[in-house]
């Protein structure tokens, strides 16, 4: 489990593919450092299983339907990847909780503003419409953010100055893909709603349930 505050910016040293499996191998001091082999990392969100490190170099092991179904497609050597290592006892929960387990894609549709005063609006499919919820949390690219509605399956983000420097979304542009994992705490309210109750989930109604 991850909270969403990213602890590294890490270069992409090398990609490979044998079979259906894939190797990622990143460069990162800083989580080298406080974790062992066997260890679980959010890379840009995605939770991944160290598999061997070292001298700084982190080395994963990801199987094809995680390369599929996320962001990790599409990044290349050289690339940057936002880190974070799993929450252990008695750490601070800066953020909110994240599995690390990517929902959906998100698509850039929307991005404006200057390092004081920056939006991103994304989109995602409709069938993830009921997940977003007025002031929820979302991870975006394992990124902990507050998100705006703004549409049946739009919302934006405000993204303070700190984390667009500390995160690879100060280089994102329109028509990017995110890895998008909506709040569990949202998802199991919507699980016991039931089917078609989706748009009853608001700020107000959570706060009524005595879960906000």
């Amino acid at each position: 489990m991850f909270t969403g505050i990213v602890k590294d910016m890490a270069k992409v040293v090398n990609i490979s593919r044998e079979g259906r499996a894939y190797g990622l191998t990143v460069m990162s001091e800083a989580i080298s450092k406080g974790t062992e082999i066997g260890d679980s990392i959010a890379v840009n969100g995605v939770c991944l299983t160290i598999a061997k490190k070292n001298d700084g170099l982190l080395y994963f092991d990801v199987v094809d339907e995680t390369m599929r179904k996320t962001s990790l497609h599409r990044i290349k050597k050289g690339d940057t990847v936002n880190l974070e290592g799993a929450l252990r006892a008695g750490d601070p929960i800066g953020g909110h909780f994240v599995l690390g387990h990517v929902d959906c894609l998100g698509e850039i549709t929307g991005i404006a503003g200057d390092a004081k005063d920056f939006f991103i609006e994304v989109t995602v499919p409709e069938g993830f419409s009921g997940s977003i919820v007025e002031k929820g949390s979302v991870a975006i690219d394992g990124v902990s953010l507050t998100l705006v509605v703004v549409g049946k399956n739009k919302f934006r983000v405000y993204i303070i100055p700190h984390t667009l420097k500390a995160t690879t979304l100060n280089a994102k542009r329109l028509g990017d893909e995110l890895n998008i994992e909506f709040d569990i705490l949202g998802k199991y309210v919507l699980k016991s709603m039931g089917p078609g109750q989706a748009g009853r989930i608001t700020e107000s109604f959570l706060k009524e349930k005595g879960f906000v």
